[in-house]
């Protein structure tokens, strides 16, 4: 199949090259930057050798036309400007947030502007959305933190109350795009962590809200504290809810384990064993561990991934894969980077 990729000088779409390098099914086409239109693929991502030779074009529609799949991986209320002038037959993979929300107060209270309406939630790994990604032609790709956090949620909506969870995650700096930003330089972040959007104004958070509320049939309310860490990708959640039933970690752990058990990419580790951001650097894998706080009895959730690969170009990937008929891990049956 011929692929599209608009936007792809940034981190995620650089990514996105990278795996698509060696998908089995599909062929990168057309690759547009507009910022870095003309330039070498290579000059902004060294390590694409598979592109060496390539230039970056400026967008326009016609070389598109051909395109059987396109991903759009644009800075935030970008997508819409650009998807009205696609072929409405394509199938479109989105990895910025413009089709994420139902609700337009919603996007206007924490991204405003425009709504531009919503598509297929692309949460792939909860059947509830792979079932409707297969049946999809647009695809909202989840944002980072809303796949680590949605993901480590969804099993307890059984046994936790999910109308009040607290949840604080670090993520790394390339979270926050690549455009040049005082806060992010070398001398800043280094041996420090600090809070960001503090006090419950984070955009993820009415994603994370409305995908467990779909999951759980609560209406899912969560506390969401985020934190810059010192290293360019991954990200650690740590999720707490207040149990609604008596249960044990052991009891806790089982259900996780068989709410996951088909899943090609979530982990849930033994117990005692926690996740590690490394672990999953590079890859689509979820790693996570759960826990019950006898003293406050509250549900503790860990869980890891790489907000570059499934917190974005991985999971895009295998949204794609589901909406093509090909196997979900095409492309990306790799395990993590480790040290």
């Amino acid at each position: 199949m011929k692929i599209g990729v608009i936007g792809a000088s940034g981190y995620a779409g650089g990514e996105l090259l990278r795996l698509l390098a060696l998908h089995p099914h599909f062929e990168v086409v057309a690759i547009t930057a507009h910022s870095n239109a003309g330039e070498q693929i290579t000059s902004v991502h060294p390590q694409l050798h598979s592109y060496a030779g390539q230039k970056f074009s400026s967008f326009t529609p016609a070389d598109f036309t051909s395109c059987d799949l396109i991903f759009l991986a644009l800075p935030h209320g970008e997508s819409a400007k650009i998807v009205a002038e696609l072929d409405s037959n394509a199938k479109i993979v989105d990895l910025g947030a413009d089709y994420r929300l139902e609700s337009p107060d919603s996007w206007n209270t924490y991204y405003g502007g425009d709504h531009a309406g919503s598509w297929t939630y692309g949460l792939a790994d909860i059947e509830l959305f792979k079932n409707l990604i297969a049946k999809s032609t647009k695809v909202a790709n989840p944002g980072c933190y809303a796949t680590s956090i949605a993901l480590g949620a969804a099993p307890a909506a059984s046994f936790a109350d999910l109308t009040d969870v607290v949840v604080v995650a670090a993520s790394g700096t390339t979270g926050a795009g690549r455009s040049a930003k005082i806060n992010l330089i070398a001398s800043e972040v280094a041996g420090s962590l600090s809070s960001y959007k503090f006090g419950g104004v984070h955009q993820h958070t009415p994603e994370i809200e409305q995908a467990l509320s779909r999951i759980s049939g609560a209406d899912v309310k969560i506390s969401f504290t985020p934190i810059l860490a010192p290293m360019p990708r991954g990200i650690l959640s740590t999720i707490t809810a207040k149990l609604v039933k008596d249960f044990s970690t052991e009891q806790v752990h089982k259900a996780y384990s068989d709410y996951y058990a088909n899943s090609h990419f979530v982990t849930v580790l033994p117990i005692g064993t926690m996740p590690k951001t490394g672990a999953v650097t590079g890859s689509n894998h979820v790693q996570m561990q759960v826990s019950v706080d006898q003293h406050t009895s509250r549900l503790v959730i860990s869980v890891a991934i790489d907000n570059l690969g499934k917190g974005a170009a991985a999971q895009a990937i295998q949204n794609a894969n589901i909406m093509c008929g090909f196997d979900e891990a095409a492309g990306l049956a790799f395990d993590g980077l480790g040290v």
